[in-house]
C-alpha cells in the first residue's frame, strides 16, 4: 500500500515559475541571483499559506545550482540539486523561531555561520517565524545581520511583520507577499485534481478558493478533505454540503422574493436556513455580499471584480438586469444597518425577518416617492 502525501506537499512548488501568484516577487529574485545583486539578509512576509517558506527553499536551491538554466531554476541533476532534493543538503539551515527563539539557539546558529559551505557557494538560513524570537534573540543576531561573512544568506519568514524590530528590518531587504487570487488557487486545485484523475466542477473549485481566503495551503486541505468525502467526483453540491457553507441559491432566491414583493416567501426561506443549522448573522453578511456582486455586475467594466465560477457570475449578470442600481443600494443600506444592530438586538431573528420585510417592500417604497 502506496503511502498518502497530502496535496500541500505533494504538490509543493519547487521552481519560481511554479509558484502560484506570486510573480513580482519571483521574477524579481530571479533578476537578483541572474545579475548577481542578491542581498545577504530577506523578510518574507505574508498570511500563511502564500509560499513565503516555499519561496524561501527555492531561492536557497537556486543560489547553490551549478547548472542553472537559461530561465534561472536549478536545474535538479547536480550535486548541491540533489543533496536538497533528499533532505541532505549541508547548505540550507532551517530553524523554527516559534519553538528555538532563544538567545542559545541564536548563538548556536551564529556559531554556524562562520563555517564556510562545502558545496557551492553559500549557506542559507531559512528562520520562520522570525517574529517568535525574543527580545535578546533579536539583539544577539543584530551584529550578524549587519555584517555577515561573503558566503552567507539569511531568508526571515514572517506572518507578523509589525513585531520585528526596527533595527532588523532596515537590514533586511524586504517581500511582502500578497494573499492569493481566487482565480489563481481554482487555476492550480484544477491542474492538482487532473494529476489525481478527481473529476471536478469549476463552481466547486471557485468554492474552495473562496473558503480558503487566499492561502493555497488551506485550498489544498480543504481539497483533499472533500476528496475523501467525495470519492473521485468534486461537485459543487457536495463542496457545500461538506464546508457547511450557505449555497448561492438561497440568496439569488431572497432577492427573487424581494422583486417579486413576496414576504412569505422571504420568510420560509430564513427558517430553512435556520433549520439547516446557519447563523442569522452569517446570513446578513453574505446577503450583503450578493447585493455587491449584483451591484458590481451593473456595469461590464467592473464585472471583472467577481471571484465566481464562470456559471454563477452568469446568474450575477442575468439577475443584474432585474434591478435598479437605487434598489441594490438601498437594500444595502438595510442590510448593513441589520449588520452592525444585530449582536446588541435581543430579538436577532425578528431583527433579520424585519430586513427581509423591508427588502421586499423597496420597490412600493420607490413608487410612492416617484408616483
Amino acid at each position: 500500500m502506496s503511502e498518502f502525501v497530502v496535496s500541500a506537499r505533494k504538490y509543493r512548488p519547487q521552481t519560481f515559475d511554479t509558484v502560484v501568484g506570486q510573480q513580482t516577487i519571483t521574477s524579481t529574485l530571479k533578476n537578483a541571483i541572474k545579475t548577481d545583486h542578491l542581498a545577504q539578509a530577506f523578510l518574507f512576509c505574508g498570511s500563511r499559506g502564500v509560499g513565503k517558506t516555499t519561496s524561501a527553499r527555492i531561492l536557497a536551491k537556486t543560489i547553490n545550482c551549478f547548472n542553472r538554466t537559461e530561465n534561472i531554476e536549478a536545474c535538479d541533476q547536480c550535486d548541491s540539486c540533489i543533496s536538497f532534493n533528499t533532505g541532505n543538503s549541508l547548505n540550507v539551515y532551517e530553524l523554527d523561531a516559534a519553538s528555538n527563539n532563544s538567545v542559545d539557539d541564536i548563538r548556536s546558529l551564529i556559531d554556524q555561520v562562520r563555517i564556510a559551505p562545502q558545496l557551492g557557494t553559500h549557506k542559507v538560513y531559512i528562520i520562520d517565524e522570525v517574529h517568535m524570537l525574543s527580545s535578546s534573540a533579536f539583539n544577539a543576531f543584530l551584529k550578524t545581520l549587519e555584517e555577515p561573512p561573503k558566503h552567507a544568506i539569511f531568508i526571515l519568514a514572517t506572518t507578523e511583520k509589525h513585531k520585528i524590530i526596527p533595527t532588523i528590518l532596515s537590514r533586511c531587504q524586504i517581500f511582502d507577499f500578497s494573499r492569493i487570487k481566487v482565480k489563481d488557487i481554482a487555476n492550480h486545485l484544477a491542474k492538482v485534481a487532473t494529476s489525481e484523475q478527481i473529476a471536478f466542477e469549476n463552481d466547486a473549485l471557485h468554492l474552495i478558493a473562496q473558503k480558503a481566503d487566499g492561502a493555497l495551503r488551506d485550498a489544498l486541505s480543504i481539497f483533499d478533505q472533500i476528496s475523501l468525502f467525495t470519492g473521485s467526483n468534486l461537485t459543487y453540491k457536495s463542496v457545500v454540503e461538506n464546508l457547511n457553507v450557505l449555497d448561492y441559491d438561497y440568496y439569488f432566491k431572497v432577492v427573487s422574493s424581494a422583486i417579486a414583493e413576496d414576504i412569505p416567501s422571504s420568510l420560509l426561506l430564513l427558517n430553512d436556513i435556520y433549520e439547516k443549522g446557519f447563523d442569522g448573522h452569517h446570513f446578513v453578511v453574505g446577503l450583503s455580499e450578493h447585493f455587491r456582486n449584483i451591484l458590481v455586475c451593473k456595469d461590464p467594466r467592473t464585472s471583472s471584480l467577481l471571484e465566481v465560477g464562470e456559471n454563477v457570475q452568469q446568474r450575477y449578470i442575468d439577475q443584474a438586469k432585474e434591478l435598479e442600481g437605487h434598489f441594490i443600494l438601498r437594500a444595502l443600506s438595510v442590510l448593513s444597518k441589520t449588520d452592525v444592530d444585530y449582536k446588541t438586538s435581543k430579538n436577532q431573528r425578528l431583527l433579520v425577518e424585519f430586513a427581509l420585510m423591508q427588502l421586499c417592500s423597496l420597490k412600493q417604497e420607490q413608487e410612492k416617492k416617484n408616483p
